[in-house]
């Protein structure tokens, strides 16, 4: 209930913002995040470290920000002009998981962090993760939000773009690495966001397969799936 409420002040505050949009389908809402998204990526991978690359990060930082209003943005659309569709959702769904693969292994490749290995890893787990979530609504038809959500890892992405853009700007730095195999990594705040989502992802990954396999189970004490008749080896 409480969430309902908030979608509705969300959507009634969009109002004039729905209505510049309104010539436009949702899809084509949804796609407009996508070169948004990539582009934040870009300029995080090439940002140099240096008192320049702070600006190059923070115009990482809108620039992912903006995609995630249009990611916002869609599915308000969708419902004030009644064109609420499967092909929406399906997309909104996708695009999703190519930005949180793209942000994550771009930081990564970023002079700040230099670990593509880490970075694919990374983007690896976070999919998973994400992945529980939709196969759980497509074999038990609930959405499972459980874990360490996309919206949880977005904002703390763009946060860490943002101290660290802050950080080069004023000449901050830390004179510190990480222990064992991650002694070549530096910490700073974009080398821990790339962390923070590798262990998100097993931590979200854990939390809905578990939650998952106690709705299905039930589903299938409730409601058994056909099964076929057992085969007679006897007969021919």
């Amino acid at each position: 209930m409480a969430l309902e409420k908030m979608r509705r002040r969300w959507e009634a505050w969009l109002q004039p913002v729905l209505k510049a949009f309104s010539k436009f389908s949702p899809a084509t809402v949804t796609w407009m995040a996508l070169p948004f998204g990539v582009a934040g990526g870009l300029l995080a991978t090439y940002a140099p470290d240096e008192s320049a690359g702070g600006w190059w990060l923070l115009a990482g930082a809108l620039s992912i920000g903006l995609a995630m209003i249009f990611d916002g943005l869609d599915g308000s659309l969708a419902r004030a002009k009644g064109e609420v569709t499967r092909w929406g959702d399906y997309l909104d769904h996708t695009i999703d998981r190519v930005l949180d693969g793209v942000w994550v292994v771009c930081i990564s490749a970023s002079v700040f962090v230099g670990d593509m290995t880490l970075g694919f890893a990374a983007a690896f787990l976070t999919l998973m993760g994400s992945y529980m979530g939709t196969q759980a609504q497509a074999v038990a038809g609930s959405r499972n939000y459980r874990g360490f959500s996309r919206a949880d890892r977005t904002v703390l992405t763009l946060l860490s773009l943002v101290a660290m853009g802050i950080m080069l700007l004023a000449g901050w730095s830390i004179d510190a690495t990480y222990p064992g195999w991650f002694d070549h990594i530096p910490v700073n705040p974009l080398s821990l966001i790339v962390f923070i989502s590798a262990l998100g992802g097993i931590w979200t990954f854990s939390v809905r397969f578990m939650q998952a396999k106690g709705e299905i189970q039930r589903l299938d004490a409730e409601d058994p799936l056909p099964q076929p008749e057992p085969k007679n080896p006897d007969r021919t």
